[in-house]
């Protein structure tokens, strides 16, 4: 049996340890995000999908990451104010993590390993990987960082049917 994706451990941005588990949902969206990114305007997308869906059990995850470019070169305070300023963030963001290499966090590694990239590749290539999971956490699909979050709502309609 898959070990759970919802009880590996996180870190919110505001440091406290939490599961993906510890957000009761039907759906997760689970992303790899960056400030200063020309995919940054994604998180307008993501939060409008947080808002339209989150009553009736979609929650959206953002996961700071430096890998690319440095494009999120700031801190924890910095993340969460650019997010709030720029997009009106009001989905969970956690720590910022690694997401390719020995750095990588665990979670993110069970997601390569589930839902593969383009020729089956475990390696994310960008800023804003999408990872759309079922409530239990056991089916996994993964969406390349041009797929806007707008081309998602059919998808998660179905999971939350």
């Amino acid at each position: 049996m898959l070990p759970s994706l919802l009880s590996i451990p996180c870190t919110t941005l505001q440091g406290e340890a939490k599961t993906l588990g510890d957000f009761p949902a039907r759906a997760y969206l689970v992303v790899n995000t960056a400030s200063k990114c020309g995919f940054t305007p994604q998180y307008r997308g993501l939060e409008n999908l947080w808002r339209y869906y989150r009553d009736r059990g979609l929650v959206v995850m953002g996961f700071p990451c430096n890998q690319f470019g440095a494009q999120e070169p700031g801190d924890a305070q910095e993340i969460a104010s650019f997010c709030s300023l720029n997009y009106g963030v009001s989905f969970p963001l956690f720590a910022k993590i690694a997401v390719n290499g020995p750095e990588a966090h665990p979670l993110f590694n069970e997601l390569k390993r589930r839902a593969p990239g383009l020729l089956g590749s475990q390696r994310i290539k960008w800023n804003f990987t999408k990872f759309l999971l079922t409530a239990d956490g056991q089916r996994v699909t993964r969406f390349a960082p041009l797929t806007k979050p707008e081309r998602l709502f059919e998808r998660i309609e179905t999971l939350l049917k």
